[in-house]
């Protein structure tokens, strides 16, 4: 693959680094708040390389350059990134500090963006690159900003109050707790720069990046309970004024480092996984006692409260109606010929919008058809569009913001007869989605003890999957929510050591993926609870399931399963159509209760 104009751009990029003196550049995906998805003015990684995914970072140098992706974007980065001008790199196998002490000559100068990376980040390249005679140098002015000539400017659009009928708690009682906090731990105030935690702790909510939202802003919290927020004055109305009340201040979002400056010999309080280098150096040079914690709000944010699961579990009834409605949609059409993968998912949109209460996507839905599906974060376009045939499988992963939850499902359906593969596949699949939906696990376990449940199956067939089994989910904000996931200990994964509580969300999606061929992934969301066991010695805590939707049964092998799964399959189905049903058309409730019928156990079902 050639790409002219990313060539053009990465020379454009060369000459701004030549004209500061710079000999090379890394470039995240990132934003001023370490955010996992960003706003397009700050795609700087896409704007050069072409990498669409939402995890990854480039280098550049004189005469090279890299791309460092992770296991899920193997094959995507090399259909979106021209290889003669970006090697792959793979992570965690390799890394950034790797491949530039591999590159960098002695004395040359690697700039960063102190804005868009953590200081440990910025500090253990800074050892390596010494290592080789060679000096990292923080820049002032992004020059990809500079070379990058029709940058979208950061959005101004207002932000929304959300309701304490929907929070289930008040702002000033959240902001009272956080205070509690740094009193107990002797703290003046902390530093809050992650976009989901300001909206949570603040009862606010925005559309200043796609599918999450929250509003772009900074905020200082302090032992008396008062507030300093930074954010672009006209994104805050009337409403919202008065909603903060009199001990939040609101400051505009370009004063944030200057006031860093007034924190003179305060006890700081600042989370270096969620807080960029640049905070930490203005700091140190204000003389505040900077002292490493997690964010207040992570936690507590992760622990619904009854309100927030309430609602969420109501924004799951209706967005399951929408996704079954695309179900029965897709098993009249897509037999026909003519759709593809954009119809498809311009499809699933509408019929969530018919539901009502949609305010967004959660995130761009990955409709993958054939061999689009092998690829997990697949995003589809003009150019990689698909149409959808007899005798492939078709992968659909999608979810809906709505102001009570926000939802995130995966169902894969067989587009004609599956072949015996794909139903294995399937299979092995289910039975792993299934053992960690029924798992039972003493208070104190972590996501990492729990992921080989959902591997055990494709394991012993000697297959995997490149990513992890379950991710944390937020009450009307990030799909992809910490602390807590469900997924390999190896790597350094944050959250895979976070012990489970009752009340946090997570995503339990086990898959498995043939390049070039199919791919599979079912994925419901789950909130852990408490579970009583007679005679149990330890508090135990379980999964309940809260995604709605029908799982295709042409594609489940029957003599694969336990009695055990069989049994979790029909009772699923069961309360898959009374929950659903209700909110359904004659036509619509019988199509529903014909997915959901109980499984054929008899021995010429099991013995086919």
């Amino acid at each position: 693959m050639s790409s002219p104009v990313h060539a053009e751009r990465l020379a454009r990029v060369r000459a701004e680094l030549a004209a500061r003196g710079l000999d090379g550049f890394v470039v995240p995906i990132s934003d001023e708040h370490m955010s996992e998805y960003v706003g397009d003015y700050a795609q700087r990684m896409a704007w050069l390389t072409g990498f669409g995914g939402s995890a990854g970072t480039a280098a550049v140098l004189p005469t090279k350059a890299a791309v460092f992706i992770d296991g899920r974007y193997t094959v995507q980065v090399r259909d979106q990134v021209d290889g003669s001008l970006f090697d792959y790199v793979g992570v965690p196998q390799s890394s950034v500090a790797e491949w530039l002490g591999a590159h960098v000559r002695a004395g040359q100068k690697i700039g960063f963006d102190p804005w868009l990376h953590g200081i440990d980040w910025a500090r253990s390249l800074s050892r390596a690159l010494t290592a080789k005679g060679a000096q990292l140098v923080a820049v002032d002015v992004n020059p990809l900003d500079a070379a990058w000539d029709d940058q979208p400017v950061p959005s101004t659009a207002p932000i929304a109050v959300h309701d304490v009928a929907l929070a289930g708690q008040s702002a000033v009682e959240k902001r009272e707790v956080i205070a509690d906090w740094l009193k107990a731990n002797g703290i003046d105030t902390t530093v809050m720069t992650a976009l989901d935690s300001i909206a949570w702790t603040f009862n606010i909510r925005g559309t200043d990046v796609s599918h999450t939202p929250v509003g772009l802003a900074f905020a200082l919290l302090h032992a008396d309970a008062t507030a300093d927020l930074f954010i672009a004055p006209e994104k805050v109305t009337d409403a919202v004024r008065a909603h903060l009340g009199n001990s939040v201040r609101i400051h505009d979002r370009d004063a944030f480092e200057a006031a860093l400056a007034n924190l003179k010999d305060r006890q700081v309080a600042v989370d270096p996984d969620r807080a960029v280098a640049a905070i930490f150096t203005a700091l140190e040079a204000a003389g505040a006692k900077i002292e490493r914690h997690r964010d207040p709000a992570v936690l507590p944010k992760a622990i619904k409260n009854d309100v927030e699961l309430g609602g969420t579990r109501a924004a799951h009834v209706r967005d399951g109606v929408a996704v079954a409605r695309f179900l029965q949609w897709m098993e009249d059409v897509a037999p026909q010929g003519g759709l593809d993968e954009l119809g498809a998912a311009a499809k699933l949109r509408e019929f969530r919008e018919e539901g009502g209460g949609l305010v967004d996507l959660s995130f761009d839905t990955i409709s993958a058809a054939g061999p689009n599906g092998a690829l997990p974060h697949y995003k589809v376009d003009a150019t990689t569009n698909r149409a959808i045939e007899t005798g492939t499988l078709y992968l659909v992963d999608s979810g809906g913001q709505y102001a009570d939850g926000t939802t995130d499902i995966t169902r894969t359906i067989a587009i004609g007869a599956p072949t015996a593969e794909m139903r294995r596949r399937f299979t092995q699949v289910l039975k792993g989605h299934i053992a960690l939906a029924t798992a039972r696990f003493p208070k104190g376990t972590r996501g990492s003890q729990l992921d080989i449940l959902a591997r055990q199956y494709l394991w012993a067939d000697g297959v995997d999957y490149a990513h992890g089994t379950g991710h944390g989910v937020g009450a009307y904000l990030a799909v992809h929510e910490g602390p807590q996931r469900i997924a390999k200990p190896a790597g350094g994964q944050a959250g895979t050591e976070e012990p489970l509580h009752a009340g946090m969300i997570l995503s339990n999606e086990p898959g498995y993926y043939k390049a070039g061929a199919f791919g599979i992934r079912i994925e419901n969301l789950v909130i852990v609870v408490p579970v009583s066991i007679d005679g149990a010695e330890e508090d135990m805590l379980g999964f309940e399931t809260i995604t709605f939707a029908p799982i295709a049964q042409n594609l489940v092998e029957t003599a694969l399963l336990s009695f055990a799964e069989a049994d979790w399959l029909d009772a699923y189905h069961a309360a898959v159509f009374a929950k659903l049903s209700p909110g359904m058309d004659a036509d619509e409730r019988a199509w529903l209760e014909a997915a959901c019928a109980p499984l054929d156990r008899t021995p010429a079902a099991l013995a086919a």
